[in-house]
């Protein structure tokens, strides 16, 4: 993990890159404690994760695997990360040491309310939540939802969250792999140690 993206994930102060709006507060005054945990125990849980992938024989294209987690973090700017995108998940550690999933489908990153949004479109498992500027990187804060379901919010600090962590909610860091690709990781809470989301166009 590079040197910013370290920094991204270890509290350094957020470098806003749009006006103040309520989207682009802190990301920590929206974040949950367990979450801002887990994030800060984002590289751990990356290591073990690919130490998983590498010690057992899991499903799908483990070359691709290894492709997209090699490169460093880079900073991308939002200006190059708006529009459409083909994605794919891997998930790596837990249930299966990988599972590299072969179809692509529809993401896209917009500009809403004064700041991005994320949202992962087609496929049985959606994903959408915002974008969050930090020191080269951008924190993730988001949900998960099922096809037939309506859009879920990240619950983070909201008073009925009931929970530590509920099984929807997401935090994660995205950064720049190439030209034209992105890597979103989210240590998981539930089936695998580490989610991945590949962005490509």
């Amino acid at each position: 993990m590079g040197e910013s993206i370290r920094k991204a994930v270890s509290g350094a102060a957020v470098a806003v890159l749009f006006m103040a709006t309520p989207v682009l507060a802190d990301w920590r005054q929206q974040a949950s404690p367990a979450d801002i945990d887990r994030l800060a125990q984002l590289a751990t849980i990356r290591a073990d994760a690919l130490h998983a992938a590498e010690s057992w024989r899991g499903q799908g294209d483990l070359g691709a695997l290894r492709r997209v987690m090699a490169p460093e973090g880079r900073t991308v700017p939002a200006r190059a990360m708006l529009g459409n995108w083909r994605c794919r998940e891997m998930k790596l550690g837990g249930i299966s040491p990988y599972m590299v999933y072969k179809d692509w489908f529809r993401c896209s990153i917009r500009a809403v309310h004064g700041g991005l949004m994320f949202r992962k479109l087609t496929g049985t498992q959606r994903t959408s939540g915002f974008l969050y500027p930090q020191d080269g990187a951008w924190i993730y804060l988001g949900a998960s939802s099922a096809k037939n379901e309506p859009w879920h919010s990240y619950s983070g600090r909201a008073p009925s969250l009931g929970a530590a962590v509920t099984p929807d909610d997401q935090i994660g860091v995205l950064a720049g792999i190439g030209n034209n690709h992105l890597r979103l990781e989210i240590p998981a809470t539930q089936e695998s140690l580490l989610d991945v989301i590949e962005l490509a166009r």
